[in-house]
């Protein structure tokens, strides 16, 4: 019987959904969200959010809808330096390293987690909802590093893709849609939950 037991380096685990608006498929990124919940990293757990309501403006909040809520700036900065920065949706995003990180005042999860899923997050006055609706099967993914957003890590979740997602800061919802893309050899939208998400550095790497 072959060790069950993966010898890399577990880098963080937890949860990452995300939601990715454009106008049409082939345009530019109008809006990028991406939510974390994280049990265990170097940096210890914690919550947070990333919006660029203006991807490609390197402009920050309040100048722009672009900013970080999160109860821990170490670990969001990692996060951000380390794997974010590497997503496709996000490599070209200007207002990515422009963005200022806020201290988190409240966060609340919602949905039934079969037909719908929201996460709220507030710094103060600033709030921001995220919202899946249409939630489909799960499915699990084992993915290989060659096939990873770093090209290093090993990577498992489970993924769960919505019909319908939106943004909303201080109630007012970001424009544009989810699109259809190509991911890890099948089309999903770009409305999704990813779920008990684990990223691990190979021995060796």
């Amino acid at each position: 019987m072959s060790n069950p037991v993966n010898p890399g380096i577990v880098e963080w685990s937890g949860e990452n959904p995300g939601i990715y608006l454009k106008d049409h498929e082939q345009g530019e990124w109008l809006a990028l969200a991406v939510f974390f919940r994280v049990a265990t990293s170097p940096h210890g757990r914690g919550t947070g959010v990333i919006v660029l309501g203006a991807p490609q403006r390197a402009e920050c909040h309040p100048q722009a809808p672009n900013f970080c809520i999160t109860d821990n700036e170490p670990l969001m900065r990692y996060l951000v330096a380390d794997f974010v920065s590497r997503f496709a949706s996000f490599r070209s995003a200007g207002a990515l390293a422009e963005m200022p990180y806020l201290p988190l005042t409240e966060a609340r999860i919602g949905g039934d987690a079969v037909t719908c899923h929201e996460e709220s997050v507030c710094a103060d006055d600033l709030c921001v909802t995220l919202r899946w609706d249409g939630l489909g099967t799960p499915f699990a993914v084992d993915v290989p590093p060659a096939m990873s957003a770093t090209g290093e890590h090993q990577m498992y979740s489970v993924f769960v893709e919505a019909r319908q997602a939106s943004i909303l800061v201080d109630g007012r919802p970001l424009p544009g849609s989810i699109v259809q893309r190509d991911f890890l050899g099948r089309r999903m939208s770009t409305g999704f939950l990813a779920l008990s998400e684990t990223w691990l550095r190979p021995v060796g790497a």
